[in-house]
């Protein structure tokens, strides 16, 4: 059974290569532009895992982590940070908020496969 990925970030460009490194690798990807986005479509849908950048209009990823961590939907979801913001008590504010994980952008996409398997299962 394919794996679904939610990728939650307000640049194209940064979707666009979320969603064409896990497609290859047979993922299917679902696209959110905020997190206010992400959080209506995670609530439509079951998702394998999230991936969500930081600094978004609308919901910024903690508040959407925050949130959806509120959901039924969100039993068992792991969710990884993927954000150009790397300061100690950002992160740890993730980890509280439901974050199981944290990458750099711009990433490596052999990791980011690494971990999308890692924590969603092939």
């Amino acid at each position: 059974m394919t794996k679904t990925i939610l990728a939650v970030d307000d640049s194209p460009s940064v979707r666009q290569m979320v969603r064409l490194t896990l497609t290859g690798a047979g993922y299917s990807v679902v696209e959110a532009v905020d997190g206010q986005d992400a959080l209506e479509k995670a609530s439509a849908q079951k998702f394998d895992a999230i991936l969500t950048d930081q600094n978004m209009p609308r919901l910024d990823g903690i508040s959407f982590i925050r949130k959806f961590r509120d959901t039924a939907s969100a039993v068992g979801v792991p969710i990884v940070f993927l954000s150009t913001e790397s300061h100690e008590g950002l992160k740890q504010q993730a980890r509280e908020a439901g974050a199981i994980g944290w990458m750099m952008k711009p990433f490596d996409q052999a990791q980011l496969l690494a971990v999308v398997k890692k924590v969603a299962g092939a």
